[in-house]
């Protein structure tokens, strides 16, 4: 759990139910830990541990702005808490708000180079500049500080990733593969902006592990000829590259994947893909 700001004239039992939200959080119970902060809220409205675990779990809970005004409110009373600037940094990248979450990153790496989460999500930032290099510094210096948490991503190759590609499709029904040549099959390093707003909320930027860009078979009728435009997978070495923890783990989550992807090509939304075992 990242630390929290100090309160030095909090009384024992708020601290205790501080510490009982704390763990609803790392337990991953993100609404037991909203609960327990408003206990202490209520009592303390301006108490900067409290804001500061309740914002972590609005974060967990997708409610990005409850988390950004939370991390504020936190930064008014503790404007050294690097940990809010970390995690103010990170909302900001996942709201596609990138000169915002670099500021809010380089602010937190300043008040303290020990912290983790600011070098990750910098070197995200990074990633999305092409800087791969300096990317690639950042994932070592969290990995050195906090290695369990922070893993370094595994590297994936090209002629890997055709491999997989190939491999996967080889097991599917031949129809469908004919109908695939029709596909392309493209490798990005990191998602375009103008993909991420093609969903509602915008997609956060580092989760988005393919992306296919066309009109689904199902859809698709004589009478538009609009709807038989070539058709595209694409592939996001660097998000594939993060989520995996070794080598056997990325390859699997390369095949999911591709048959996700396929499945969006074939008229399979994202609840039918659910059941497949393909989210």
């Amino acid at each position: 759990m990242t630390s929290v700001p100090h309160e030095p004239d909090t009384p024992e039992p708020l601290d205790t139910v501080l510490d009982l939200a704390e763990d609803a959080l790392d337990r991953g119970d993100p609404s037991g830990a909203l609960d327990l902060c408003m206990q202490i809220l209520d009592a303390a409205p301006e108490h900067p541990g409290a804001l500061f675990v309740q914002a972590e779990a609005h974060r967990d809970l997708r409610l990005m702005h409850d988390a950004e005004q939370g991390y504020r409110q936190v930064i008014a009373l503790t404007p050294d808490h690097a940990p809010s600037w970390s995690a103010l940094g990170a909302v900001m990248f996942d709201s596609l708000r990138f000169d915002e979450a670099h500021a809010a990153l380089s602010r937190s790496v300043r008040l303290d180079p020990e912290n983790p989460e600011a070098y990750f999500w910098r070197a995200m930032l990074r990633e999305r500049r092409h800087d791969f290099n300096g990317a690639a510094r950042d994932y070592r210096r969290a990995h050195r500080i906090e290695p369990i948490g922070f893993p370094l991503p595994v590297e994936l190759d090209e002629a890997t990733i055709a491999a997989v590609v190939q491999s996967a499709l080889s097991t599917l029904h031949p129809s469908i593969r004919s109908y695939l040549r029709q596909v392309a099959i493209l490798l990005e390093d990191v998602p375009s902006e103008e993909t991420l707003l093609h969903y509602d909320p915008p997609m956060p930027p580092g989760e988005i592990l393919g992306y296919y860009s066309g009109v689904s078979m199902a859809e698709r009728t004589l009478d538009n000829p609009w709807s038989n435009l070539p058709s595209a997978i694409v592939l996001y070495r660097c998000n594939l590259q993060r989520i995996a923890s070794d080598r056997e783990h990325l390859l699997e989550e390369l095949r999911i994947t591709v048959f996700h992807e396929v499945g969006h090509f074939l008229g399979l939304d994202e609840e039918d893909l659910k059941e497949r075992g393909l989210d």
